[in-house]
């Protein structure tokens, strides 16, 4: 199994937030940004927004395990600051204000109370930019053990980096990717079941269910010839066309199966209340975003909506 290194992990958990004065400023955010992402809390003690941002920002900080520092500044305690840094361009009229430094300057920002999953996403666009310690390359090892078939390896890889990033959502989805190939199926759907909320929408964790969903179907999907047959012997019995177009992906044989839902689509959009648009978009979902058949598929699909 790939050997991962130490991460921030390591770093003292006491020294990732800190207040931050006009006096401290230069040190806190523009100097350490050299090394480590910070992200500022602009703030103050009267609103109402920033008490709830303020904490979820600092566990996010925290999930982060040393990648990213955060800074809080209260702007009423600290109008010359506040005033000095509005005057070089950040918008602190308004409050919570929440920027992201990296190399001494503001690299990315937001306002206002926002989701849990948003703050993940914005903490993860920061760590990026100083680097991933390995883990991106771990991923791809991981990813390419898996195509190989190499299925053991690949959980074992997965469940590595998870260990290090528990909340890395390309990790979380290739773990669960890893127990769908092994047919491990209803390990994969306790395992999706308790993705954690930050990743639970993230679009990795989604293919995963959609591969986990098309693996169910194709436990149940019929014999090719005799629903070909079917197919061939009446073109509008719509059922027969969507159980071969099942049936078809079950055998690996991806593009057929989305150009025979395309044709049910065609033929009549709201049979079994679109169940052929649903079941395209699962099989798009499954599918990496780049991968040919979904692009052609989508556009195709975006055509007849649309014609």
């Amino acid at each position: 199994m790939l050997e991962l290194g130490q991460t921030g992990a390591d770093a003292a958990q006491g020294d990732l937030t800190k207040d931050a004065t006009e006096a401290t400023f230069m040190a806190d955010v523009i100097e350490a940004s050299q090394e480590t992402p910070v992200i500022v809390d602009f703030w103050a003690t009267w609103c109402g927004p920033c008490k709830t941002l303020g904490p979820m920002l600092e566990d996010a900080v925290r999930a982060a395990k040393g990648k990213v520092k955060m800074v809080k500044v209260d702007v009423d305690a600290e109008q010359r600051l506040a005033g000095a840094l509005a005057q070089q361009g950040l918008p602190l009229q308004s409050i919570p204000t929440v920027v992201g430094f990296h190399q001494g300057r503001p690299v990315d920002m937001f306002q206002g109370a926002v989701p849990q999953s948003q703050i993940t996403e914005f903490i993860q666009r920061l760590a990026a930019l100083a680097g991933d310690d390995g883990l991106g390359e771990a991923i791809e090892a991981a990813e390419a053990m898996l195509a190989e078939g190499a299925v053991v390896d690949a959980m074992q890889t997965f469940a590595a980096i998870l260990g290090e990033e528990p909340e890395n959502a390309a990790a979380y989805g290739g773990l669960a990717r890893s127990q769908i190939a092994g047919g491990e199926l209803d390990q994969a759907e306790a395992f999706l079941s308790g993705a954690p909320e930050a990743i639970a929408a993230a679009p990795e964790v989604e293919a995963a269910r959609a591969q986990l969903a098309l693996a169910r179907q194709a436990a149940d999907a019929g014999p090719l010839g005799d629903l070909s047959a079917a197919v061939e012997g009446d073109p509008d019995d719509h059922q027969a066309r969507f159980d071969y177009a099942q049936a078809l992906h079950a055998a690996g044989q991806v593009e057929e199966a989305v150009d025979q839902l395309l044709d049910l689509f065609r033929r009549d959009r709201e049979w079994n209340d679109g169940a052929a648009k649903a079941q395209l978009f699962t099989i798009f979902e499954a599918l990496k975003p780049e991968d040919p058949v979904a692009l052609n598929g989508r556009r195709k699909l975006s055509s007849m909506i649309f014609a």
